[in-house]
């Protein structure tokens, strides 16, 4: 799902970006002396997006006046909030250890998803696994993506991943608990024959 958002993401930005540029670069040219088409709004280096016919045109409406200052907070808190959304990190770049002497320390948040990715891939019939950091320094989340070889009980291998390498995860980093999300799948594989 993230990656259909981002896809969309992109081509979202892309678009506004050319369509910006378009906008951008012909009132340039028009401010130039390129003469534009006729039917375009900006016809001259002296001539001004709206008129005062325009402009003027819904003034004695008291309808107008607050349904464009309505839709355009509302136009502004959407780029807010698209914009909170986009900068937010949702890794973190680094994990805060208690080290026990008050000080504390870090821990890259990168080489804890390595470590564990790499203890959870030495479990017995685990295939491929890989291990995402989420939630804050100082109380991270973990999820974890398992490819099971098609022999392996699912329970057993959660058992082993929950008592092993979870637990010297959150042992290591001093951690009073590390939430995770464990996705289990079997890996594919031909139908065996039977004689």
């Amino acid at each position: 799902m993230r990656a259909v958002l981002g896809t969309v993401n992109r081509v979202l930005l892309a678009l506004v970006g050319l369509v910006l540029i378009a906008l951008g670069g012909s009132v340039l040219a028009v401010g130039y002396g390129v003469s534009p088409p006729r039917w375009w709004v900006h016809q001259g280096p002296h001539d001004v997006l709206l008129s005062d016919a325009e402009r003027t045109r819904w003034r004695d409406a008291g309808w107008w006046w607050p349904v464009v200052i309505a839709a355009l907070a509302v136009l502004l808190l959407l780029a807010l909030w698209w914009l909170a959304s986009v900068l937010r990190r949702r890794r973190p770049a680094e994990v805060l250890i208690d080290s026990g002497d008050g000080e504390g320390a870090v821990v890259r948040g990168r080489a804890l998803e390595d470590a564990l990715a790499e203890e959870a891939g030495r479990i017995d019939g685990v295939d491929r696994a890989r291990a995402r950091l989420t939630g804050r320094r100082d109380a991270p989340r973990t999820r974890l993506r398992l490819v099971l070889a098609p022999h392996v009980d699912p329970g057993t291998a959660l058992d082993d991943l929950t008592t092993g390498p979870l637990a010297r995860a959150r042992g290591s980093a001093g951690l009073g608990s590390l939430p995770a999300e464990v996705r289990l799948r079997a890996v594919r594989h031909g139908a065996e024959r039977v004689t």
